[in-house]
């Protein structure tokens, strides 16, 4: 799972010099899951599952006690999914499409100000090879997806031909080393069975056989 943090400084300003009324105005930067701010920008992009926490970092807020109201909604409809009341919120985003967030910062004056940013979650994708060739030389040693993004479960299994669950993981980062029990498997046929759902609904119900080549080695050029 990615991680991101969305911080939206929140600042006061003085708007007119013979009176003391107090305006808001909000910026924002984005700091990846590395911990490198990047350039402000109102549009991020990512896939699920996606943590992102929002910080609305309030700054020359001294005398005042400005509130914070995060409203969420999804692209085409008509009225927020969710609300949050707080200076700062943590939301994890599990369905593709885009997501506005907005955070109105009110400062007890009649005073209030918002910032919009954008969320777009990609479609799912799940593609899982027919081999692999465990022999510790650095190349494809370990059996697992060959390309995903945006899938929010996911869970495959490994049986031999007799049906003999042999081994299952639950990340698709992860995967299967050839052994069973702590020993090496034989070279040869096995089977993969994978059950998975995308952020954007789609279920994948993967059955194919996987090809353990232990002679095998990549040449480097």
């Amino acid at each position: 799972m990615r991680f991101w943090q969305i911080i939206l400084t929140v600042f006061a300003m003085l708007t007119s010099i013979s009176v003391s009324a107090q305006s808001v105005e909000i910026s924002a930067i984005y700091v990846d899951d590395n911990g490198v701010e990047t350039e402000t920008r109102s549009d991020f992009g990512g896939q699920a599952p996606l943590s992102v926490s929002f910080r609305a970092n309030p700054t020359d807020m001294e005398g005042l006690n400005p509130t914070y109201e995060w409203h969420f909604r999804i692209e085409g409809e008509s009225k927020d999914m969710m609300v949050r009341y707080e200076e700062n919120t943590d939301y994890t985003f599990t369905k593709a499409g885009k997501t506005y967030i907005t955070l109105y910062a009110n400062l007890g004056n009649e005073e209030r100000d918002s910032s919009r940013i954008c969320v777009t979650i990609s479609e799912s994708k799940l593609l899982m090879p027919n081999a692999f060739s465990p022999n510790e030389d650095g190349h494809n040693d370990i059996y697992k997806a060959k390309e995903y993004q945006s899938i929010v479960e996911f869970h495959a299994y490994i049986y031999n031909r007799w049906g003999q669950k042999l081994y299952d993981w639950t990340n698709p980062a992860e995967g299967w080393d050839g052994t069973h029990n702590g020993k090496p498997v034989k070279e040869g046929v096995y089977f993969v069975v994978v059950k998975a759902r995308g952020a954007d609904g789609i279920i994948y119900n993967i059955r194919k056989d996987v090809n353990l080549l232990r002679g095998f080695t990549q040449s480097e050029n």
